[in-house]
């Protein structure tokens, strides 16, 4: 509604996982970089954990666009899966064909098998990345676990990414999964952002949007985007989208204080209150007049 106004050529602040708007903060870099090296150097099993919106399926997307022709990829978004279901998920990803008839656990795994070392012969390497792993059953995660058995003398034939929320890291830790906890060689847990990269988190998406410079933030409603937000990619984007909206319902090309109280306003008491509580807010306020 407002992209035309301030001459967006889209919306700057969607919430869709797209990489071209991913901001690279020194934390999600870091995170990039020990995935890259964990899949590279054939490690096995990596974890990445994070709160909701702290921008993990964004970063699946980002090392998708960065793994290259020499890497055959399988991306999972549903894992509420039966290890069977789960198994034919992983074939259909890699393009795997399975013999006809009732496809057994034991003709999955095959059939796979035959894929990967076919794989690692041309000279390539095969990556499983599972989002949402935190709702896998421990039943599947001891599948996964099984499938990194599937190697040679001397390497994994099957590098397996899992991405979740901070549960799976309470999960893996449970007796039952020791097994494949010990495993894991990687793991990353992203924070939110710090107040220093919420204005180039902003910026950054503004710039690809194509109108860096045709809105402003004031400091001051930059100051209430951190404290509504807590520094959370997708709370930003909401925040900043209602902001806008606000902006452009007023005929107003700078984002003040104001605008982003009335966005949070509109959003709800969730992010009125996401800070610290009423109180920080008044705190916070009386600091910014």
């Amino acid at each position: 509604m407002y992209t035309a106004f301030f001459g967006f050529a889209e919306n700057p602040f969607h919430l869709t996982p797209d990489p071209r708007f991913f901001y690279l903060s020194p934390q999600h870099e870091e995170a990039l970089n020990c995935l890259i090296y964990g899949i590279k150097e054939k490690k096995g099993f990596i974890v990445i954990t994070g709160g909701i919106g702290n921008g993990k399926t964004t970063l699946c997307r980002m090392l998708l666009t960065r793994l290259g022709d020499a890497v055959e990829s399988a991306l999972i978004f549903n894992p509420s899966l039966s290890d069977i279901e789960l198994l034919q998920e992983i074939n259909r990803e890699f393009g795997v064909t399975v013999r006809r008839g009732r496809p057994t656990k034991r003709r999955l795994l095959e059939a796979l098998n035959d894929f990967l070392l076919k794989n690692y012969a041309s000279g390539k390497q095969a990556v499983l990345l599972i989002d949402e792993a935190q709702h896998l059953s421990h039943r599947v995660l001891e599948q996964i676990r099984m499938l990194s058995n599937l190697e040679t003398e001397r390497e994994k034939l099957l590098q397996i990414v899992l991405f979740g929320q901070p549960e799976l890291r309470e999960m893996l830790k449970l007796p039952s999964l020791r097994q494949l906890n010990e495993r894991i060689v990687v793991r990353y847990d992203l924070k939110p952002l710090g107040k220093e990269n919420i204005k180039e988190y902003i910026e950054h998406r503004l710039k690809v949007a194509g109108g860096q410079d045709k809105v402003f933030f004031t400091g001051r409603a930059l100051a209430l985007v951190g404290y509504f937000s807590q520094g959370i990619p997708r709370r930003i984007n909401a925040l900043c989208d209602r902001a806008l909206l606000v902006a452009y319902t007023e005929d107003k090309k700078i984002v003040s204080a104001g605008t982003v109280r009335k966005a949070a306003r509109d959003l709800g008491k969730d992010y009125l209150l996401g800070g610290k509580g009423i109180q920080g807010l008044f705190r916070l306020c009386a600091s910014l007049f």
